[in-house]
C-alpha cells in the first residue's frame, strides 16, 4: 500500500465517528499507510483539548491513530508558503497548507473533510471523505 497523508479534519472524523470516516474502515489498510505533519497533529489535539478531553487521552488518541509523524522542514515550510497565493481565497489556514505541503514533498495522496479544497489543484490528488 502507498504512503498517503491525512489532513485534521480528517483525523478527527475518523476519531469522532463523523460521516466520511467510514472510508478508512472500508480500507483499513489506508490507515496503515497515513503519514501526518506535526503542524495537523497540534492542530488535531488542540481540537480535542478544546472539546474537553483529558490532555493524555487526547494526546493518545492523536499519535496512536497515525502510524508517521513527520516533522515541518525547510522544504515543507518553502512549499507551505509557496501555496499562500492560491489558496488565500480559499480561506485556507497555515495547517492547512502544512498538511499540502507534505503530500506534495511526499508524492502522496491527501485526505481531508475540509470541502474549501475541492476546487484546488496541486501536484497531487486530494481526495475528501464527505
Amino acid at each position: 500500500m502507498n504512503r498517503i497523508v491525512l489532513d485534521s479534519s480528517a483525523l478527527l472524523a475518523i476519531l469522532h465517528g463523523e460521516p466520511g470516516a467510514e472510508i478508512f474502515d472500508q480500507r483499513f489498510a489506508l490507515l496503515d499507510s497515513a503519514s501526518m505533519s506535526a503542524v495537523n497533529v497540534a492542530e488535531a489535539y488542540g481540537k480535542l483539548l478544546g472539546r474537553g478531553i483529558d490532555s493524555e487521552d487526547a494526546w493518545e488518541a492523536v499519535t496512536s491513530s497515525i502510524p508517521e509523524i513527520m516533522e515541518f522542514d525547510k522544504e515543507q515550510a518553502k512549499i507551505a508558503g509557496g501555496l499562500l497565493p492560491q489558496t488565500r481565497s480559499l480561506g485556507l489556514s497555515l495547517g492547512d497548507r502544512a498538511c499540502l505541503a507534505l503530500g506534495i514533498a511526499l508524492k502522496a495522496p491527501i485526505y481531508t473533510a475540509d470541502r474549501a479544497w475541492k476546487g484546488l489543484r496541486i501536484r497531487v490528488s486530494i481526495h475528501l471523505i464527505r
